[in-house]
């Protein structure tokens, strides 16, 4: 039995059934990799149950304190039942990209049930006219509560489930698996009692280790220290305003080589800032489009993960952020990218002296209770759409595995990714590096973004400028 950090027992706290609180990822396999060419739903089950125990993850539920008085734990379920978790749909044909877009947005929409281990996996078949995709290839989806993993572990967890060759033998779990026994709910009151007495010791203790200041002090000295100016409130845009329970879903596959080559272009940019420029420039052209575009620029927020080699492999969340400018005032795709540059620097400076452990064990000093009162009252009164937004939108890039992997024989041909949206803040961009390939994916509202494929061609758009730009300056 293990208890949440106060990080992950947040996104428990702060769902509402119009914003789950899960991630997932998106994955495509070519089947005809497999033995005989094909690949059965019995397979995979067979393939998953083999694998269970790569993580705890899989067979591990929530219980929660009474009155929410501390944290929920992670404990075990003596009812596992791994056929409830692994379901098995198709597409109606023509079974083209749209339409397996439309579908994952339906299911990225419904929530987990929180009663059983916090995860589900889709099968979908009927792939048979997706540009880029061998005929009959197959889908599988995902969904992971972020209580449970966030984006790097969901990344760990794909790459242990796979297999580096398409006859691989099945995997023997390593070890036998029996549900330790559950404590009765009210047995945690005592140890709830203590943590909550003891909490503003520790909160102290972490203050002082971190002065200069705490909050606005802090801010400031590192203002001075790092001659960062400070953060005004982003523009408003149509997805600043509060969310519906209805998701759209898009993805694009770009070169990965094409992305290294635009980044070239300009001294000191990443990978990361070339797509952050892409997004923004794809950005900047939908919004133009309506009439919407602001003349600031927008601001995006980029996770950091800060998982150390000792925590790989570990469920939970180990996760910073950074804020950075993403230059969509500027038309010229050079100059904006060495806007994202310059922004991204800034902003990584800034997030290194805010010691991401320490941010961590704050959110650990916070009461259950009173956390997850105060998320369902800033849910109540809106408090995201009535006040000034901090980012428009989310950008978060995990590196994804740089080997052939197979699933059930299939071969693992692309991979896209992301996680809900909220209100406030109603657009997220996944971006997963695989096979070759890096792939942008777009999470939004679907009355926020009616037309997902626009957007879509919009990325596509900037993506090609970007390159363009790119070849002129090496000419």
């Amino acid at each position: 039995m293990k208890q949440l950090s106060g990080l992950d027992a947040s996104f428990l706290y702060f769902e509402t059934p119009k914003v789950p609180g899960h991630i997932f990822s998106l994955w495509i396999y070519d089947q005809s990799t497999a033995p005989q060419g094909k690949v059965t739903f019995k397979g995979i089950l067979q393939h998953i149950e083999g694998h269970l125990d790569v993580s705890p993850v899989f067979r591990q539920k929530l219980m929660r304190v009474p009155f929410d008085l501390d944290h929920p734990y992670w404990v075990d379920d003596p009812d596992f039942d791994l056929e409830y978790h692994v379901r098995h749909i198709a597409l109606p044909q023509p079974g083209d990209w749209r339409q397996l877009c439309i579908q994952v947005a339906r299911l990225h929409s419904r929530a987990l049930d929180l009663s059983r281990p916090l995860w589900e996996t889709y099968v979908i078949e009927g792939l048979d006219n997706v540009r880029g995709v061998p005929k009959g290839s197959f889908a599988v989806m995902q969904k992971t509560h972020h209580a449970a993993v966030d984006g790097v572990t969901m990344l760990e967890i794909t790459s242990a489930v796979h297999d580096r060759a398409p006859d691989a033998p099945p995997r023997e779990p390593e070890t036998s698996w029996t549900p330790e026994p559950a404590r009765p709910e009210w047995s945690l009151l005592g140890r709830a009692a203590w943590n909550n007495t003891v909490r503003p010791m520790r909160y102290a203790r972490t203050v002082a280790r971190n002065l200069p200041g705490g909050d606005r002090r802090q801010q400031q000295f590192l203002q001075r220290r790092l001659d960062i100016p400070r953060m005004e409130p982003a523009p408003r845009t149509r997805f600043s305003g509060k969310v519906s329970g209805h998701r759209v879903f898009e993805g694009r596959r770009f070169e990965l080589d094409e992305v290294r080559r635009i980044k070239s272009a300009v001294k000191g940019a990443t990978v990361n800032d070339a797509i952050t420029a892409i997004v923004a420039g794809g950005l900047r052209r939908y919004l133009d489009s309506k009439g919407e575009l602001p003349a600031e620029s927008l601001r995006v927020m980029m996770p950091i993960s800060v998982r150390s080699e000792e925590q790989k492999g570990a469920a939970g969340n180990q996760v910073s952020g950074m804020v950075a400018s993403m230059g969509t005032h500027i038309a010229d795709p050079r100059e904006r990218l060495e806007h994202v540059r310059d922004s991204t620097h800034q902003s990584k400076q800034y997030a290194q002296a805010m010691d991401a452990e320490t941010l961590q064990q704050v959110s650990d000093m916070m009461p259950g209770g009173l956390a997850s009162i105060g998320a369902r009252l800033a849910t109540q009164f809106e408090l995201a759409t009535r006040t000034n937004p901090v980012v428009n939108c989310v950008v978060s890039n995990v590196p994804g595995p740089n080997v052939p992997l197979y699933f059930a024989g299939a071969r693992l041909v692309a991979m896209y990714g992301g996680a809900q949206v909220a209100d406030g803040m109603g657009l997220l961009h996944g971006i997963l590096s695989t096979s070759g390939g890096i792939t942008i994916s777009v999470n939004s509202d679907r009355d926020m973004m009616p037309d997902p494929g626009f957007y879509g061609d919009c990325l596509e758009e900037s993506y090609k400028e970007m390159a363009a730009a790119a070849s002129s300056d090496c000419s």
